[in-house]
C-alpha cells in the first residue's frame, strides 16, 4: 500500500527537485499567533540516512499540534546522509551534517552544509559546504551567539568548530580536537567516538561527549574568535563501558543529563558553571524491569518546563519518561511507552512541550504522541507517516506565509 507521503511525493532525485520548485504557492495552515498554544502548527524538518548526489534526503512536514497529524510540505536533496540538523534562532538558516567517510574527494571526513530557508515555503537553498575534518559527523549544534557551529565526528573521534558568516554561510573549520585513548572496555569502544557537542547555557564552555573513551570533554569557548581551548582534564568521566552518547542541560542550568548508549542508563549531573565540570547525582536504567535482549540508548531531552526527562531505547524500542525533582534534579521513573517502530534513534518535543515525535530509523516511520503536562506521560495519537530511514527531527514554529 502506498503511504500518504509517497502518494503526495512519488518522485525522487531530480524529479523531486522539480516538484519542489512548484511549491512556491503552497499555503500555510498555521492558525497564527493568536491561537491557543495547543492549536499552533509547527514545521518538522527530517534528516535521513539516504545517500546519493541527487536523492531526496531532507523531508519537511507540518505538525498539527491539536491532532498530532503530520502533513507533507516538501522533499528535496539536502546532501548525502543528513543525519543531524539544526536551525539558527532567526529561522533563516539550517545546517546539516553529511554522515559520510569521504567528502568532495577528502578522505576521513564528512561534510557540513548551510542552507537558506525560504520564509514562504520552508524550502532550502544550499549556500555552501565545508569538510567536518573527521569521518561520519553525527551531531551539529550552534553556540548561543549563533556565530559558530559545533560538530562531532563519530568515526573520526574528534570535534570541529566552524565559524558562521553574517550571511549564514560556513567559514572553513577553525578548530579541531582529536580525542585520544584510554578507551572503554566494551567491544564497541574500539576507538574514540565523538557523539555530541554542545555549548553550556552561558556560552562559556562547550562539551563533547565521547562514547569510545567514556568521557565528556570540556572546552573554553571563545565565540568571538571561533576558538576552542581544551580543559586540562575531562569535565566528567562516566562509568567504564557506559558509552556516553548525548548530553542535555536542564532549563535552569543547574543540572544536565547524560544518555549512556552502551549501558542503557541515564546519569543526572550537577553542573559547576564556574569550572565547566559535572558531578554525578544519580544513574538509572532506561529499560523496563525484566527486559532481556540487546539494547542501546539513543536520545535524551528535557521538557521545556523542566519537569520531565525523556530518553529512547533501541532494542526495547521505547521512550522512557522520568520526572525531575525541582529541588535536586533527581529522576523518578514515570512510564515506558512503545515507539511503535524499530530503532528510535531520535525524537523531539515541540516548542510548547505538548507533542512528542519519534523517528524510527529501521521501520521507516515517524509517530506522534500527546504529552500530559501534569505527569509527563505520553499517549499515542495514532498519527504517523512513512519515509526512508528517518534519523533526526527539527521542530520549529510554522513561519511560512
Amino acid at each position: 500500500m502506498m503511504n500518504k507521503f509517497a502518494a503526495a511525493w512519488p518522485f525522487r532525485g531530480v524529479a523531486a527537485l522539480a516538484v519542489l520548485a512548484a511549491l512556491g504557492g503552497c499555503a500555510s495552515t498555521s492558525t497564527g499567533s493568536s491561537a491557543a498554544p495547543a492549536d499552533r502548527n509547527y514545521l518538522v524538518y527530517v534528516g535521513t540516512n539516504v545517500s546519493g548526489d541527487q536523492a531526496a534526503t531532507i523531508y519537511l512536514y507540518r505538525l498539527h499540534s491539536a491532532t498530532g497529524e503530520l502533513t507533507p510540505v516538501s522533499v528535496q536533496h539536502g546532501g548525502s546522509q543528513p543525519s543531524y540538523l539544526t536551525m539558527d534562532a532567526s529561522l533563516r538558516h539550517l545546517y546539516a551534517v553529511s554522515e559520510t567517510g569521504t567528502f568532495q574527494g577528502r578522505t576521513n571526513s564528512g561534510g557540513v552544509s548551510a542552507f537558506e530557508v525560504n520564509s514562504s515555503t520552508g524550502a532550502l537553498t544550499l549556500l555552501d559546504q565545508q569538510p567536518s575534518m573527521g569521518a561520519s559527523p553525527c551531531y551539529i549544534s550552534l553556540d548561543h551567539t549563533g556565530k559558530n557551529a559545533l560538530v562531532a565526528n563519530y568515526v573520526g573521534g574528534n570535534v570541529t568548530l566552524l565559524p558562521l558568516r553574517a550571511d549564514g554561510q560556513l567559514a572553513p573549520p577553525a578548530t579541531t580536537d582529536q580525542h585520544l585513548p584510554p578507551l572503554g572496555p566494551h567491544k564497541n569502544q574500539d576507538h574514540a567516538h565523538a557523539h555530541c557537542f554542545i555549548p553550556d547555557p552561558a556560552n562559556r564552555y562547550a562539551f563533547a561527549v565521547d562514547l569510545g573513551t567514556d568521557k565528556v570533554y570540556g572546552y573554553q569557548l571563545d565565540a568571538a574568535s571561533g576558538q576552542l581551548r581544551p580543559l586540562p582534564t575531562p569535565a566528567f568521566a562516566a562509568k567504564p563501558g557506559a558509552g556516553p552518547r548525548h548530553l542535555t542541560f536542564h532549563p535552569d542550568g543547574r543540572w544536565a543529563y547524560l544518555e549512556n548508549e552502551l549501558s542503557s542508563t541515564v546519569t543526572a549531573l550537577a553542573y559547576d558553571a564556574a569550572n565547566g565540570t559535572f558531578r554525578e547525582i544519580q544513574t538509572l536504567s532506561t529499560l523496563p524491569e525484566g527486559f532481556t535482549g540487546e539494547n542501546s540508548g539513543a536520545d535524551v531531552h528535557v521538557s521545556p518546563d523542566g519537569r520531565f526527562l525523556y530518553t529512547s531505547n533501541r532494542g526495547d524500542n521505547s521512550i522512557a519518561v522520568f520526572s525531575i525533582a525541582p529541588a535536586d534534579g533527581r529522576l523518578t521513573l514515570v512510564q515506558h511507552v512503545s515507539t511503535q517502530g524499530k530503532t528510535p534513534r531520535n525524537f523531539a518535543l515541540d516548542p510548547s512541550g505538548r507533542m512528542l515525535l519519534v523517528a524510527n530509523q529501521n521501520s521507516d516511520n515517524i509517530f506522534t504522541y500527546r504529552v500530559n503536562k501534569q505527569n509527563g506521560k505520553l499517549t499515542a495519537t495514532e498519527q504517523s507517516v512513512s519515509l526512508p530511514s528517518p534519523m533526526f527531527l527539527e521542530v520549529v514554529p510554522d513561519f511560512t506565509k
